[in-house]
């Protein structure tokens, strides 16, 4: 009866969970922390994993490595979830850990999911079992640690960044899992080679969101004639739903970093990408109609330029998407395009560094309003439109924000 109900937890499963890596010789990507020779791999070979931190996209295998190296080294080990575990919860690991240590003589990996989420207290409960060596940290997450976990815990860590998993590497566990008596061989599926590429591409690099489309579409397409399940590209595009960002998320940042270097790169192809990239993954294009703005005034000095810029943020105000998008497409390719100078930002910084290291400096009495001296003031109109007259005060009198060797 046990060996029942196993069998049909196990078909409950998920076909990311069924096919996941139980041994380094099953993983897949992450050849440059887990290739031959590298650290990593040498301290798994050697079962002396210390306390490490994974980061990176999801879906890229940081869980999986964290089971691998816990069963791999003959320890104990807990899963938790930063989430949903309290400080309580984290002593009972400690107590626990303690026990088996002392009574065997065996150390315990605790293995946390979202680790950036857990707060100092949960974290300074775990520094005493960190140090005496009983426990050893594998903690999982999606966000930069530098910024998001105490210092504390970092400092007792390796940290290890795990990067989005190649296409060829999604297509070789894909097939695996259409292959695999656990996974979807009893579907009979015949996927094409566009079908599996897309699965592969569109799902960013993360191998879990490739099989989450890859079993909806086991479960939703009926058999042919053949009793043969033909998956299509068409199939695939429909089962593979779009990932979202969020704002949160260090991709976010990045694609907007790319963005924004290739406005000033003069770069159209390049921006309009990332703008449509972020477009697509659910971020607001009034932001980039901003950021837009910025680089016209920042990189161009050019009135068009800017113009068109504010033109796109107030179209998407007004109008919406998707046709606010032509208008920021125009915007986007116009300050790509316009001579880059600049010569704005570069004067106001020298400006702003004067005012602030200048401040009470006198102005020339003629510029001063309503004085006996303002009598002085020459009126450029009555000189043709200009006259050679000073307008900074004494000390910045030869001071020119515009000239090209203070660049």
């Amino acid at each position: 009866m046990d060996n029942l109900f196993t069998h049909m937890h196990d078909n409950l499963k998920p076909l990311a969970e069924k096919m996941r890596p139980t041994s380094l010789d099953d993983f897949v990507g992450q050849q440059h922390i887990l290739g031959k020779g590298k650290l990593l791999r040498r301290l798994i070979e050697a079962k002396r994993v210390p306390s490490v931190i994974f980061y990176g996209p999801p879906g890229t295998g940081k869980t999986t490595l964290a089971r691998i190296i816990a069963e791999n080294a003959n320890a104990n080990f807990v899963m938790l979830n930063a989430i949903s575990s309290g400080v309580a919860e984290v002593k009972g690991v400690i107590d626990e850990a303690k026990k088996n240590f002392e009574m065997y003589g065996k150390r315990t990996y605790l293995i946390l999911d979202e680790c950036h989420r857990w707060s100092k207290s949960q974290s300074d409960t775990l520094l005493g079992g960190l140090e005496s060596g009983q426990i050893l940290f594998i903690g999982a997450t999606t966000e930069t640690p530098q910024f998001n976990m105490t210092r504390a815990i970092i400092s007792r860590c390796s940290l290890f960044e795990f990067k989005p998993i190649g296409i060829e590497d999604i297509k070789s566990a894909l097939k695996r899992a259409i292959d695999a008596p656990n996974g979807l061989k009893s579907f009979n599926i015949k996927i094409d080679d566009e079908a599996l590429t897309y699965f592969a591409t569109a799902s960013g690099g993360d191998v879990r969101s490739a099989l989450n489309g890859l079993e909806i579409g086991a479960l939703t397409t009926k058999p042919n004639q053949n009793g043969e399940m033909v998956i299509t590209k068409e199939i695939a595009v429909e089962c593979l739903q779009k990932k979202a960002l969020s704002l949160n998320d260090d991709v976010f940042y990045h694609i907007l970093s790319a963005f924004c270097k290739s406005l000033r790169g003069s770069d159209a192809t390049a921006a309009l990408y990332y703008a449509n990239r972020l477009i697509e993954a659910g971020c607001e294009p009034q932001l980039l109609a901003r950021r837009t703005i910025a680089h016209a005034s920042e990189d161009c000095c050019s009135a068009k330029a800017l113009n068109t810029a504010c033109n796109a943020l107030y179209a998407l105000n007004n109008l919406g998407m998707p046709e606010g998008n032509i208008i920021l497409s125009h915007a986007i390719i116009e300050v790509c395009e316009a001579p880059k100078n600049n010569r704005v930002i570069v004067a106001m910084e020298r400006a702003i560094d004067d005012a602030r290291n200048h401040p009470d400096d006198n102005i020339p009495d003629y510029l001063k309003n309503h004085t006996e001296a303002s009598k002085k003031y020459k009126y450029p109109h009555d000189y043709g439109g200009w006259v050679d007259q000073q307008y900074l005060p004494d000390s910045l009198k030869d001071r020119d924000y515009f000239s090209k060797d203070k660049k």
